[in-house]
């Protein structure tokens, strides 16, 4: 579900899934600044249209799943 998301009101689940060591600097500040650390870890956010971008730039590095 990670890729081409669009704009809603949904909450999603994103978790970090792969390392971003030796990736591009670029990848690595989206998903700092999606709010992941590690591997494993997982933030909630709304899936506005800047949220929606982030996670489709990293698409191979995150699972994205809708929140409840």
């Amino acid at each position: 579900m990670a890729k081409n998301l669009v704009p809603s009101e949904k909450s999603l689940a994103i978790t970090q899934i792969k390392s971003v060591i030796g990736g591009k600097q670029n990848q690595r500040d989206t998903l700092r600044s999606l709010g992941l650390k590690r591997i494993g870890h997982t933030v909630v956010r709304t899936a506005d249209a800047v949220t929606v971008g982030m996670v489709n730039t990293v698409p191979h590095l995150v699972k994205v799943e809708e929140a409840e």
